[in-house]
């Protein structure tokens, strides 16, 4: 896989990260920014988790995969932030190849598995929806099990097998990565290695791990909009739509972002372009997810308020006592 007219160039060990930096008038903005929008998630997504556990009305094939597309985004946010957190603060954008490389690995595999969990939560609501009858016989605990698990070891084969691929890649210079994470493109690009393996690698992985569960996503959707639509009463359609709707958003900000990052041409003049856009899977997604679940959901707005009264009652007796 190496490129044998790389000659006698060194090997690089460091890359720099460029980030934000050409925005230094910002960086003190930046910084309590994503400190924010990293505090905000993870106390969300906890949150959420927390309610499913306690609340016993929660503990239904729906909320299970929420769970689980929570605790996913507290680890998706957090193979990203921390590290530009540091970088913003201190300045320092320098990772070596293989903390890189690792980044990418955890990185990859968690969206990796978000797409799948997706899937299974469009499934959920298609069986819910259009298969009523069969609900509960189908989407019995230990499908659902299946299900949840077979979301994160598929994420984590896929993306193993195309790191291991790209971890063979010399990389000689230039090392300068122009976004705020290790994206597989950037980092690619920066190889003085014959490429085309992994390309074609990607490529392939792409078609069979990510585009399934995206047309599954798609598809179910499809079906579900044309049930909802046959429903003779307005109330009924409107009941119907709801318990599907917040999901529906999440999917869309997910994919759309995605879709729009992937296929922009790759021009310097759209760089920044692409930064920006990126931030809505990378930060946006996993912050908002909360936010679009418990305002949108009656179900997780009523666990919230009994956590917040039997909360308001302790500390009230703590204190009488």
């Amino acid at each position: 896989m190496v490129d044998k007219h790389w000659g006698n160039q060194t090997a690089i060990t460091e890359l720099i990260i460029l980030g934000f930096g050409n925005l230094p008038d910002l960086q003190i903005l930046l910084f309590l920014m994503f400190q924010v929008i990293y505090m905000a998630t993870v106390a969300g997504n906890t949150l959420i988790v927390v309610l499913i556990v306690a609340g016993q009305h929660l503990h239904t094939p729906m909320y299970f995969f929420l769970g689980n597309l929570s605790c996913l985004e507290i680890c998706y946010t957090s193979t990203i932030l921390p590290r530009l957190l540091a970088s913003v603060l201190t300045g320092d954008k320098t990772i070596s190849v293989s903390g890189c490389i690792t980044q990418l690995y955890f990185f990859g595999s968690l969206a990796c598995t978000e797409c799948y969990l997706l899937a299974v939560m469009s499934y959920d609501r298609y069986l819910a929806i259009c298969k009523p009858l069969h609900y509960s016989t189908l989407m019995n605990s230990r499908f659902c099990l299946h299900l949840a698990a077979g979301s994160w070891l598929n994420g984590c084969l896929a993306t193993a097998t195309f790191v291991l691929f790209l971890s063979q890649l010399i990389f000689c210079g230039p090392n300068e990565i122009d976004h705020f994470y290790c994206d597989s493109i950037p980092l690619i690009e920066l190889s003085c290695s014959d490429t085309h393996q992994v390309i074609l690698l990607a490529f392939i992985l792409v078609s069979v791990f990510t585009l399934p569960p995206f047309l599954l996503t798609l598809t179910s959707y499809v079906c579900i909009i044309t049930t909802i639509l046959r429903i003779p009463s307005t109330t009924g359609k409107q009941k119907a739509f709801s318990t599907c709707s917040s999901h529906l958003i999440v999917v869309t900000i997910f994919y759309g972002s995605i879709m729009i990052v992937y296929l922009l041409p790759k021009h310097d003049t759209l760089r920044d372009l692409n930064k920006v856009v990126s931030l809505c899977y990378t930060v946006l997604t996993p912050l908002v997810n909360p936010l679009i679940y418990s305002l949108r959901n009656r179900e997780v707005k009523e666990a919230l308020c009994k956590a917040v009264s039997k909360y308001v009652a302790f500390t009230k007796t703590c204190r009488d006592s």
